[in-house]
């Protein structure tokens, strides 16, 4: 596969993982997140957790899109997704929906597509192109 080709795949991921998660993002700045806050004080774990979401569903996901530290923002996004399925969706890893769907399907697609960007880099159509975190 050329150059090209295998730039516009990183492109067209970067666009998807970032852009559908900044979605997320977006809604947790218009409504707020104190159900999350509620979550993280119900196990105990600091209320100020919470606001890490800002960083991992605002502040990644644009860096993701435009390819600015992209593997910095992926990991970010990893360690979000992967804190996400931790605090909310722990109990359904072992179960399908009604559709066959998995239970932590999309927090998991995002996981995993953010360690592919990760591994795979930004590509040449990125902000940046020049630090091994991009």
């Amino acid at each position: 596969m050329n150059a090209p080709s295998t730039d516009t795949g990183k492109l067209l991921l970067r666009l998807t993982i970032g852009g559908l998660l900044l979605l997320h993002g977006i809604s947790k700045l218009i409504k707020g997140i104190d159900g999350l806050v509620e979550l993280h004080e119900a196990k105990g774990i600091p209320a100020v957790m919470a606001y890490g979401v800002y960083l991992g569903e605002v502040i990644a996901p644009l860096l993701l899109i435009i390819g600015l530290r992209a593997r910095l923002a992926a990991l970010l996004i990893a360690f979000t997704m992967f804190w996400a399925i931790v605090m909310r969706h722990f109990s359904d890893i072992f179960k399908l929906t009604e559709s066959g769907a998995w239970g932590v399907e999309l927090p998991a697609l995002f996981l995993f597509g953010a360690l592919a960007v990760y591994f795979l880099g930004a590509g040449r159509y990125a902000l940046s192109v020049r630090s091994s975190w991009d």
